[in-house]
């Protein structure tokens, strides 16, 4: 069937979906109509419908669905890049895996790989429907430079449960966040699973952070200092900035007192300092999915129940994967790694945070590192929004909870860079529709401690690779 009329056989099927929450929400008879407007109720209910109701598709076609490139157009600068393999690096990153684990975990040992990777920044004096100018990508780049107001760089790492989506279904988000913070973004089209499983994405992160302090042969940028460098990302992104800055700061720990850890790159051993900060929105932080809060999820969020088969996909070339394994990213005895499920890592000694979510599925994991952080000294941002479903920002855009969303994380991005001293540990509860903001301490944002959240992602990684033996 053709694309077209794909579409409008899919729009025509939830016409009946609309129109009953349209009227459930006018009358009031839905329970969320105190907390959202229309919009926002007809985008998590039909996202809801399509994620939890849709007829089961393979991995390859949810990919291949997730992943088209809709062309550069309006208010962006997009210049592409690709950034060499650096493999020295691959013994820096198994070492730390080995370190951090129980050394029990399995994961696979990739090689570096060339890494694509878009350069993105503001264009002012476009309209929306501006093409992509016909000139070479360096002079895209000089073009975006030209326009760039400040110090900042964000590397910015795009959602997808790591096996989903890419820098192109991001662009606006991230060329948002450039205009906002009048700074530029590099987005990168990290390895997917379930090609390209644990550590692949890391590994590509950590080669990636590298190429900005240390640019390789012919890149277009000079290299930027490390207090310009801000990590971000949402969903999955999130997590691949978490735990590349884990693995920083691991290199940090180890490092002999009052000297920076160097690493391989390139024929020479370098330097490798933590970034200014990081900023993440809807942030993933337990794959094991323990801390999945499905009360509150299912009033407010559109995103599936977790299961203890997560993959329930009908099979395609790419999954199963050859040899099996329990879960789509890594191995199942992964799956409480502290480079998998950050959130029970240790942050002590990292640079500022800034964490957003709505009350959604991943919302205690996210207390749960926020908390952890500013206990141990870290300063921590913490924004929550009442009622708001996963990725709320991005969803939901061009509304006024959006846009106060999308300014509370560039707002971070800016101070962290041009004023870190300004930073202090502080958090805010904001309030669905008024967007009133009430102050909450961010240091005892949920009634968890690590034993009880390690014991819970255990336990549930354990089920998870009993139920996956049963299988097979």
């Amino acid at each position: 069937m053709p694309p077209l009329l794909d579409a409008v056989k899919f729009l025509l099927s939830k016409i009946p979906l609309a129109l009953k929450t349209t009227f459930s929400h006018i009358f009031g008879w839905s329970p969320t109509s105190q907390k959202w407007d229309l919009r926002t109720a007809l985008t998590v209910t039909v996202l809801r419908d399509i994620l939890c109701n849709s007829p089961p598709s393979t991995i390859t076609e949810q990919q291949q669905a997730t992943m088209h490139d809709p062309g550069v157009k309006g208010n962006m600068w997009i210049s592409r890049v690709t950034i060499p393999p650096e493999n020295a690096l691959r013994d820096v990153l198994f070492t730390a895996i080995r370190s951090l684990g129980t050394r029990t975990e399995e994961f696979s040992k990739p090689l570096s790989e060339p890494i694509t990777a878009e350069w993105t920044g503001h264009r002012a004096n476009a309209s929306a429907k501006t093409s992509e100018p016909a000139i070479s990508e360096a002079e895209k780049f000089r073009c975006l430079m030209g326009e760039v107001k400040s110090d900042v760089t964000v590397l910015y790492f795009h959602g997808g449960s790591y096996y989903l989506m890419d820098p192109c279904t991001h662009r606006e988000t991230v060329a948002g966040y450039a205009k906002l913070t009048q700074g530029r973004a590099l987005s990168v089209r990290y390895r997917l699973a379930p090609q390209d499983p644990f550590p692949a994405a890391l590994l590509d992160a950590l080669t990636v952070y590298l190429s900005l302090l240390y640019p390789p042969e012919n890149a277009f940028h000079n290299p930027v200092p490390p207090s310009h460098i801000v990590l971000a990302g949402d969903s999955a992104g999130g997590n691949l900035s978490t735990v590349l800055l884990q693995t920083i700061l691991h290199l940090h720990r180890t490092a002999p007192p009052s000297t920076l850890p160097t690493v391989p790159f390139h024929g020479k051993h370098v330097p490798i300092p933590l970034p200014a900060g990081i900023a993440l929105n809807s942030p993933s932080l337990d794959l094991t999915r323990s801390m999945h809060n499905t009360e509150i999820g299912t009033r407010y969020d559109y995103l599936p129940p977790p299961s203890l088969n997560p993959a329930n996909s009908p099979p395609c070339t790419i999954w199963p994967a050859d040899p099996p394994r329990a879960d789509l990213f890594c191995e199942g005895n992964s799956l409480c790694h502290p480079l998998v499920s950050p959130v029970l890592a240790d942050w002590t000694g990292a640079p500022p945070m800034y964490i957003s979510c709505g009350q959604e599925l991943v919302a205690d994991e996210c207390c749960f590192l926020a908390q952890s952080a500013a206990r141990k000294g870290v300063m921590v941002v913490w924004e929550q929004y009442e009622a708001m479903p996963h990725c709320f920002a991005q969803i939901l855009a061009g509304t006024r909870v959006s846009e106060r969303a999308l300014e509370g994380f560039a707002r971070f991005i800016r101070d962290v860079v041009r004023a870190p001293g300004s930073i202090k540990t502080h958090g805010e509860f904001v309030e669905a529709k008024t967007l009133r903001s009430l102050a909450v301490d961010v240091r005892n944002l949920i009634d968890l401690d690590l034993d009880e959240v390690r014991r819970k992602a255990y336990c549930t990684r354990d089920n998870i690779v009993r139920e996956f033996k049963g299988r097979r």
